[in-house]
């Protein structure tokens, strides 16, 4: 009995705390690599880089789950692409006297997954996240604000891509 609530209590730990991967999940036997051209951004959120700063993120993930190898678009069994349709900068903190200490950036992206092998698209979706920022000297701040975002858009669009099969 103790060494069942031992084990109970461990996987509760494991698992509520992230320490998990979905490596192996149900990603298709067919599929083994999968490609991902540069997100387009069509938000006119006007900020360099996002863009690159997105796709890489999701590349990095995809490898770091290791369910997939990351190839080149025309050579891939899958392939990832989105656009960022929306970019949302909003105040979300208001102290007295009504100052202005966070702001809040919503990013929204279209993406859509392509099973080249099989020849049909296997879903497409609109993902979105949101991170806050202290106001203060301007980009290098709202830059953590569009990481937080990022971060977890692109967690969700990689749970996606090896489980929503």
């Amino acid at each position: 009995m103790k060494l069942q609530l031992f084990i109970s209590f461990v996987l509760l730990f494991l698992f509520g705390c992230g320490v998990y991967s979905f490596t192996g999940s149900s990603v298709p036997p067919h599929l083994k690599t999968i490609g991902v051209p540069l997100f387009d951004d069509q938000s006119g959120f006007g900020q360099p880089n996002v863009r690159e700063q997105f796709t890489n993120k999701i590349i990095e993930k995809i490898v770091a789950d290791n369910s997939l190898l990351i190839t080149e678009k025309n050579i891939a069994d899958a392939i990832l692409e989105g656009t960022i349709t929306k970019v949302v900068n909003e105040v979300a903190v208001v102290n007295p006297g009504e100052t202005v200490t966070h702001k809040k950036i919503t990013i929204t992206v279209a993406v859509s997954m392509m099973d080249k092998v099989m020849k049909k698209k296997m879903w497409e979706r609109n993902f979105s996240g949101w991170g806050n920022y202290e106001i203060g000297t301007g980009v290098p701040l709202m830059q953590n604000g569009i990481k937080e975002a990022m971060e977890k858009i692109t967690d969700d669009i990689v749970l996606a891509v090896i489980s929503n099969w």
